[in-house]
């Protein structure tokens, strides 16, 4: 079995404890390439802000080299403060209702196949912003027919109402991250609430059966495997089909420090056990992040989903 850096449990109130190395199976490709600028400057053009960039995601240059790339939308400014997150929270702007067009623009101008759209959170709305939501799904399918699209959404404070917004425009695969164990939940994202994620992916099934749900988990924050598995089953118990499973890396030393990392075997221990308790899809890996090869999934698993449920509701 391969080691795994390990330390003492420290408090996480105290970033200056000495930083874990970085084992050898995480290695991030540094962004370049011709693809790679294509789509900065896309981005540059069309104002606009995607979560590759704002969160210092370690897969940046191997998706904006393919072409792809998460479109950050409701601004770059978060109304709460996750402290493994590294976008910026305080006090938005006014939302801008041009950038579902521009966000559209962008994907018929990539030649997109599936489009990702998330955002920060907008907790000063009572609908979170959901309405954004609704309006660049709608404006994709106009400009970019056939283009698939997958929403990483807010909890909405598990707002029934702002979520039907979203559901109503009908996403090929609605995602929300659950991020952590319930016993760290408070302590790493403080605004949040767990019982809040339980009620958007368990709804959005409700709202449409058919809809593709998907959500994730940061792993090395101090939880225990048993507590991931827990985690998990809940997932599987709100009907979500797909999951993530990834290695936090903490973005600068203002940030929550890093428990310890996970070996690879771990992680094929965590996607063997996603697959026995009936994920569709399991991406488990030290750099797996929410929109990992959301392509591939929206192709291998749409068509089958669809009528595995049609084929029940025959029974």
């Amino acid at each position: 079995m391969t080691a795994m850096p390990t330390r003492d449990r420290i408090d996480p109130g105290k970033n200056d404890a000495r930083p874990l190395r970085r084992p050898e199976w995480i290695k991030v490709r540094a962004p370049s390439g011709e693809n790679y600028e294509r789509v900065h400057n896309l981005m540059r053009a069309k104002a606009l802000h995607t979560v590759c960039e704002e969160a210092m995601c370690p897969n940046l240059g191997e998706c904006w080299g393919s072409g792809t790339a998460t479109f950050l939308m409701l601004g770059d400014v978060c109304t709460r403060s996750c402290v493994f997150c590294d976008i910026k929270h305080g006090r938005p702007k006014t939302l801008d209702w041009l950038e579902p067009e521009r966000v559209a623009q962008s994907v018929r101008d990539m030649e997109l196949k599936h489009a990702v759209i998330t955002s920060v959170n907008r907790d000063e709305r009572r609908d979170g912003g959901a309405p954004i939501f609704a309006a660049v799904i709608r404006r994709i399918r106009e400009l970019r027919p056939g283009c698939s699209v997958e929403v990483l959404i807010p909890d909405f404070k598990g707002s029934l109402e702002a979520l039907k917004i979203v559901m109503d425009a009908r996403p090929e695969i609605l995602n929300h991250n659950v991020e952590t164990v319930p016993r760290l939940f408070k302590q790493i994202q403080p605004q949040d609430n767990y019982e809040w994620a339980a009620a958007t992916l368990s709804n959005a099934k409700k709202l449409d059966p058919e809809v593709l749900t998907k959500s994730g988990i940061m792993v090395g924050l101090g939880e225990t495997i048993e507590e991931v598995k827990a985690v998990m089953r809940d997932q599987r118990s709100w009907g979500v089909d797909i999951l993530t499973i990834g290695q936090y890396l903490q973005p600068s030393k203002k940030h929550y420090p890093i428990d310890r990392y996970y070996n690879l075997e771990e992680f094929d221990g965590l996607r063997t056990y996603g697959q026995e308790i009936g994920f569709s899809w399991v991406e488990a890996a030290p750099l797996v992040r929410s929109s990992y090869h959301a392509a591939d999934q929206v192709r291998a698993l749409s068509i089958v989903h669809r009528k595995l449920y049609r084929d029940r509701e025959k029974m």
